[in-house]
């Protein structure tokens, strides 16, 4: 009797919300045999324990000998990532006042940071200085309290910033990603790739049984 194929597509970096990760968390699996399928898909892969780090590497090794141990007759064809790193969140569903109080903080500071940072680039540069320049060349005359140019710099500033970042709002202004959501994925993957070296390193990496 011939194997039955079994494609197996893992993630690089998955969450589990309880103690107990099976093998349907860490990606895809695709067979013909729909028992097969479901054998392996309900296969246990890791329990974490309370007290105990709460990210584990898993290796797609481990996830192929579960499975053949599961069933004898499978030829497994991995098409995705060699290692998982599985992280076990806890969900709180119930969003008390904290959560706004949270949300709220980080908004102040990310507001007064950034004007800060702007009125810090400004005096750097000196600004005020340029735009008092420009407008005795245009106007022949000194500048006297806040004028039309220094006016459309802040307007012409702001839209700058909303179409750089791709965000009004809720609203996207396009359908690519934004710059924020690019270097967040980059490092994301950097942090990834880390913690699985690290594991693969120190040998905390879970690997099949030799």
């Amino acid at each position: 009797m011939s194997n039955v194929i079994v494609y197996l597509k893992c993630d690089r970096n998955v969450e589990v919300q309880g103690p107990d990760a099976y093998l349907s968390d860490l990606g895809t699996l695709r067979c013909q045999d729909s028992t097969v399928s479901a054998k392996c898909k309900a296969l246990k892969v890791h329990h974490f324990r309370e007290g105990d780090p709460r990210r584990t590497v898993v290796s797609v090794l481990k996830l192929v000998e579960l499975m053949e141990q599961t069933c004898p007759n499978i030829c497994v064809e991995n098409v995705g990532e060699t290692d998982v790193l599985v992280e076990w969140v806890s969900v709180n569903r119930r969003k008390g006042w904290r959560q706004g109080v949270k949300a709220a903080l980080v908004c102040l500071v990310s507001f007064f940071g950034t004007a800060f940072t702007i009125m810090a680039y400004h005096n750097d540069v000196g600004i005020h200085d340029v735009f008092a320049e420009i407008y005795r060349i245009a106007m022949n005359r000194e500048p006297s309290g806040i004028n039309v140019l220094e006016i459309s710099y802040s307007v012409g500033l702001a839209a700058g910033i909303v179409t750089f970042f791709n965000h009004v709002g809720g609203r996207r202004l396009t359908k690519d990603p934004t710059p924020i959501e690019v270097a967040m994925r980059n490092y994301e993957q950097d942090v990834d790739k880390t913690l699985i070296e690290t594991a693969a390193r120190e040998g905390k990496e879970e690997e099949a049984k030799s």
